[in-house]
């Protein structure tokens, strides 16, 4: 699907009860703040090419500390109320508007691929 399908699948959904599935590796530094990891190229062959010429195989995306909470709990099992429910218990009281700061956060992650959902895939 391209960009414009995938936005239009979002918006007859009710988003709390989506279940997010990660579609990349991830790496986690001691503040636990997660770095996404991206394949450079698809092809096997351009995959080859890039590791010859000593470029790295990925593209390298930086959460902050609330993404990277959100991207953490997704499990594969816990929907995004679930997710809500855990940061809201992580984070305290000062975490206001949760379901919809991580329905943006997860929209925009399954725009960009970064992300599916066990109902639309």
């Amino acid at each position: 699907m391209n960009f414009w399908q995938r936005r239009k699948v979002l918006k007859g959904v009710n988003y709390l009860e989506l279940t997010p599935l990660r579609r990349y590796g991830f790496e986690q530094d001691e503040q636990k703040i997660v770095t996404i990891l991206v394949p450079r190229f698809e092809n096997k062959v351009l995959k080859n090419i890039s590791g010859s010429i000593k470029k790295t195989q990925f593209v390298n995306f930086k959460l902050d500390t609330t993404g990277s909470q959100t991207w953490l709990l997704i499990s594969g099992e816990a929907t995004v109320q679930d997710i809500c429910n855990e940061l809201k218990a992580i984070m305290g009281e000062g975490f206001v508007e949760c379901e919809e700061r991580v329905s943006k956060f997860l929209t925009q992650l399954y725009l960009n691929k970064f992300i599916s959902f066990k109902e639309i895939e």
